[in-house]
């Protein structure tokens, strides 16, 4: 069998999210019987380096967040001519950067909300859209940083005092209603999950922590929707570029009248492989359990030099 390295940690915000999916992959491919070994990558890149060594056929990329999932690994993965999981540089950095992401669905016709990219400033002295809008980091992940503003809100001077994302921001249009997500594997949609966040919104602890949030698979929404749902997260999976997993975000507002508005929020490149995560989820509802999952990510691997 091939021979695995996965790597894991890493030093975004995401990184105790990247322990979690690391400890799971290296479980689950362990007892599918790959030789693998783990690499718990911290801010020393020549100590990345040499754990590599000697060369495994493959490099599970578990990492999450900015340098693990923003093309910078996927990178230095092909500059080293490494075969690894998940999507190539191009894909990756295209994804995680909200802005441009933004630019390839409105060239794609897929559906995304009205917004715009702002100095972090311009919170301190108006709305800079009608309200309730929502202000997201353009390269971060796992809602780190989101904020939504609402009607009598007069936490716009807080947001900007406590910004740490750079000095720009995205804003765009709140869109009411449900969160749904869809797994894409390659060419094929896994299903619609939505997900009922415990908080105000589908926030980084409603994600990872227990009891944060409660997801229905399938989701109980209206077949022509769902549908559509699969048919955009296959077309944000090709318009990037993306290879092997990925995982499509949607809000859909079904507040005033069904069929309701689908809107993508956003195409991530390395799903979340944690106990709680959903493209796990979504795999077991379609008969694939997580070893087979993992091992259909190894067997996936390619080098994009």
């Amino acid at each position: 069998m091939k021979s695995v390295a996965v790597l894991y940690g890493g030093i975004s915000a995401e990184r105790e999210v990247s322990l979690s999916s690391g400890r799971q992959v290296v479980a689950a491919l362990a007892a599918s019987g790959y030789p693998v070994r783990a690499i718990e990558c911290g801010a020393d890149l020549g100590a990345v380096l040499a754990a590599l060594s000697p060369r495994p056929d493959v490099v599970f990329n578990a990492l999450h967040g900015r340098f693990g999932e923003d093309g910078t690994i996927q990178g230095m993965l092909d500059w080293m001519g490494l075969a690894y999981t998940h999507s190539p540089a191009r894909a990756s950095a295209l994804a995680m950067d909200k802005v441009s992401a933004r630019a390839i669905f409105l060239e794609a016709g897929l559906p995304v909300a009205p917004g715009r990219l702002i100095d972090i400033t311009t919170l301190v002295e108006h709305d800079p859209m009608a309200l309730p809008y929502v202000v997201k980091p353009i390269a971060e992940g796992s809602s780190v940083g989101v904020h939504i503003v609402r009607e009598g809100d007069n936490r716009r001077a807080e947001i900007a005092a406590g910004w740490r994302h750079g000095p720009q921001a995205l804003i765009e249009e709140f869109i009411p209603g449900r969160e749904l997500t869809v797994g894409v594997l390659e060419d094929r949609a896994l299903a619609v999950t939505e997900i009922v966040a415990s908080h105000e919104f589908y926030d980084y602890e409603s994600k990872y922590a227990a009891g944060g949030s409660r997801h229905a698979v399938p989701a109980q929404i209206p077949e022509a929707v769902a549908s559509l749902a699969c048919q955009v997260a296959l077309a944000a999976h090709a318009a990037l570029g993306c290879r092997g997993a990925t995982r499509a975000d949607f809000r859909y507002d079904d507040t005033v009248s069904e069929p309701g508005r689908l809107v993508l929020l956003e195409v991530n490149t390395q799903p979340g492989l944690t106990p709680t995560s959903l493209l796990p989820e979504q795999a077991a509802y379609c008969g694939m359990d997580f070893p087979a999952l993992c091992a259909w990510m190894v067997e996936q691997a390619a080098c994009h030099a």
